[in-house]
């Protein structure tokens, strides 16, 4: 097969969602569209992705680095001798010709990026959705991937008027819709109201087991530990991100003083970055690690970190990929990992699963179109329809 064009966009989110630390006005994420010369079903085949949300869209890379590159390979240096499917492996090998080591992030996105849509192409030229294509490379040998995979919804930003009241009209709709675990923002009030948002949560579910909270790298190490210290009594699911991601001290001070679970990753990009997460963190196995990724490099940099944590001594269950999209409940089912992610009607179209997915008692069902089945989600889907058309596709 050959990749015949590229395109990329820019394309804002234009959320009024606000964390701890900053509001989503400004917010871009970048879309890819690879067309290759292969049809299925009357259907020209073309990998789809985009960054994740959270960063920022990474065009510059993309249009000067990385997408020439894979233009001008072969198709002798980019596909699977044995299937003639371009193989991602081999195109992540040519994207990172002559780049330095280090910097991950200049890098990681864009490649990440373009790497999820080849994987979109390999599953719909196998016919089969990616979860098991990938289970096939890289899950645990001699298990059949899951029908259904435990999952959580995220949510619960601040609001600047009635933030109280439309924060639990949010929670009992996510309880009413199927989902048991959930995640809210935390860390952006004076301490004491902090708390009683917190208690008006765990007022609505019936264990502080089933409720995590994303500080958004809100804290220095005194407003950490005074944090850690005042959540202690709820026995929360985890504290996710308290301080900046390589504050290492910050992250050692909270670990052992908080006796519960802290958890991030999302803003660390590559498995060396992660490496010293795990290594300086004082974890002790009491993490959540959740990388996301598009983020970082893809899903082949997502296998080795799983490998990386594995022997770091972090469970299976508690590597939990962030993004809630589409691109991490693949990777979550097929990688056998502990739990994905949901952003239901948050960050507009590029939030959410497919309307394939549904959620029952606390897991998503899992899509059934090859590759990422991204045309079973009509508004994101759309953006991605547009910007093949204009490579005339």
């Amino acid at each position: 097969m050959k990749i015949l064009s590229i395109a990329e966009r820019t394309v804002p989110i234009a959320s009024l969602l606000r964390n701890a630390r900053i509001d989503f006005s400004e917010i871009t994420a970048s879309v890819v569209a690879i067309v290759t010369d292969q049809f299925r079903d009357g259907r020209r085949v073309v990998g789809h992705a985009f960054n994740s949300f959270g960063r920022y869209g990474c065009g510059g890379p993309l249009r000067e680095r990385f997408i020439p590159r894979l233009l001008r390979a072969t198709p002798e240096e980019l596909n699977d001798p044995a299937s003639g499917i371009v193989d991602p492996q081999r195109a992540l090998d040519l994207m990172l010709r002559r780049e330095k080591a280090g910097a991950h992030a200049e890098r990681s996105m864009a490649v990440g990026t373009l790497e999820l849509a080849l994987w979109d192409i390999v599953g719909k030229m196998r016919g089969l959705p990616l979860y098991r294509v990938l289970a096939e490379r890289m899950g645990e040998p001699g298990i059949e991937p899951a029908r259904s995979v435990r999952c959580y919804v995220g949510g619960g930003f601040y609001r600047d008027h009635d933030d109280m009241a439309r924060l639990g009209d949010e929670v009992r709709g996510h309880l009413d819709a199927g989902y048991t675990e959930l995640k809210i923002k935390a860390g952006g009030l004076p301490l004491a109201a902090e708390l009683r948002r917190i208690e008006s949560v765990l007022a609505l579910v019936d264990s502080g087991s089933r409720l995590a909270l994303d500080a958004s790298c809100a804290f220095g190490r005194d407003e950490a530990l005074a944090f850690a210290r005042a959540i202690a009594p709820y026995g929360l699911r985890w504290l996710e991100e308290p301080c900046d991601p390589a504050d290492f001290e910050t992250y050692r001070a909270v670990s052992e003083a908080y006796a519960g679970t802290v958890a991030g990753g999302e803003n660390l990009f590559s498995r060396e970055e992660v490496a010293n997460f795990l290594r300086y963190g004082g974890f002790e196995g009491r993490v959540v690690l959740q990388p996301d990724p598009p983020l970082a490099y893809g899903l082949l940099e997502l296998q080795r970190i799983v490998a990386l944590a594995r022997a770091h001594g972090v469970a299976r269950e508690n590597i939990v990929p962030h993004g809630g999209n589409l691109m991490s409940l693949h990777a979550t089912a097929g990688l056998g990992l502990g739990s994905a992610e949901s952003y239901p009607g948050l960050f507009g179209p590029f939030g959410g699963f497919s309307r394939e997915v549904r959620i029952e008692n606390g897991r998503a069902t899992l899509p059934e179109s090859p590759g990422i089945g991204f045309e079973e989600q009509p508004a994101l889907y759309g953006i991605f329809r547009e910007l093949a058309a204009s490579l005339g596709v």
